[in-house]
């Protein structure tokens, strides 16, 4: 942002109104969002069948045992602590 800032000040003239400085900024800092749009626009989605061949199924079940377990013992904790 701080190179933006500097971008800006050294377009920016002693003839312009602040307005046109503000409204110059925005365009500017409105022309970097449009490109990271863009840029995550291009994201490939993965499909059921990718993430079939990517998840490990059996680690997965393995650590959602793992956090249920967890999550009963805290549960458990926190009910005991109002004792």
């Amino acid at each position: 942002m701080k190179d933006n800032d500097k971008k800006f000040e050294k377009n920016s003239s002693a003839a312009d109104s602040s307005a046109d400085s503000v409204d110059e900024y925005l365009q500017m800092l409105g022309n970097e969002d449009a490109r990271e749009q863009r840029y995550y626009s291009q994201e490939q989605p993965f499909s059921a069948d990718e993430m079939t061949r990517l998840v490990n199924e059996d680690r997965l079940n393995e650590l959602l045992a793992q956090s249920d377990a967890f999550l009963s013992s805290l549960n458990s904790e926190i009910g005991d602590f109002d004792e």
